[in-house]
């Protein structure tokens, strides 16, 4: 007897598209006059506020590729050696064919000093940059789960 799995089944939905995807992102954060700040930045398409994230870079480690989409999005220039885990976001990215994709970032923290924040950087034309309170930051983002780790940040 042969069995039809729904995924060969024809006409079946390709359920890979909606099983999470995995992304690096980067929470940049300084000391200005005695208390802490991050930063945050816009997304090219809706212009909501953001942390930096993207897919991992094959030949870089996370904490690598965290630190390449800081740098492309929002200027840091900073060693990933000194970027930490510090918890994990979920998300869905809309795509361009008004479906959306489930998304689970790994979040990385990294501290800068000023000299690593630059004011040219391959997206400054297409983005928005801001330093705000971690308070303020998670009323600012829209994910739960980025919300909670600014809250306790």
């Amino acid at each position: 007897m042969n069995q039809i799995f729904p995924q060969t089944a024809p006409g079946a939905v390709d359920d890979a598209i909606y099983l999470p995807r995995r992304q690096v992102a980067a929470l940049c954060w300084r000391k200005h006059k005695g208390r802490k700040e991050v930063l945050l930045i816009t997304s090219r398409d809706t212009g909501r506020w953001v942390v930096p994230k993207g897919w991992p870079i094959e030949g870089l480690t996370d904490a690598q590729s965290a630190l390449q989409e800081a740098w492309e999005e929002a200027g840091v220039r900073a060693d990933a050696d000194k970027a930490r885990f510090i918890g994990c976001f979920a998300y869905d990215k809309a795509l361009r064919d008004g479906r959306s994709l489930p998304v689970e970032a790994n979040l990385y923290k990294v501290r800068l000093r000023d000299d690593e924040v630059r004011d040219r950087f391959p997206e400054a034309r297409e983005r928005r940059r801001m330093w705000v309170t971690p308070r303020r930051a998670a009323k600012m983002v829209i994910e739960p789960d980025l919300q909670d780790i600014l809250r306790r940040f």
